[in-house]
């Protein structure tokens, strides 16, 4: 069969919170179509579908709602482990 999923994700390069990156990646059968990235900020598609839904997304309320994502999602869970991994360190 075929599968359909998404994955969400944090990227931290340094120390700083603020130079975390917010991706959220949309699968079909382990081909990524679409993707949101907080540093751009709108989604990006990379197959035909994706493009179509991503100028659709882009356009709607869907990427206002993704903008707050980063500090919704990582800046709470990705603070949480920084400072425990620089008390272990």
């Amino acid at each position: 069969g075929f599968r359909h999923y998404t994955v969400a994700d944090c990227e931290l390069n340094s120390s700083k919170l603020n130079d975390i990156e917010y991706t959220q990646s949309y699968y079909y059968n382990k081909l990524e179509y679409v993707r949101f990235s907080s540093s751009v900020g709108k989604y990006v598609g990379y197959t035909e579908y994706g493009i179509k839904n991503a100028e659709r997304w882009n356009n709607g309320p869907e990427v206002i709602a993704r903008r707050g994502e980063k500090e919704r999602y990582c800046f709470h869970n990705v603070g949480i482990d920084v400072e425990a991994d620089l008390t272990k360190s």
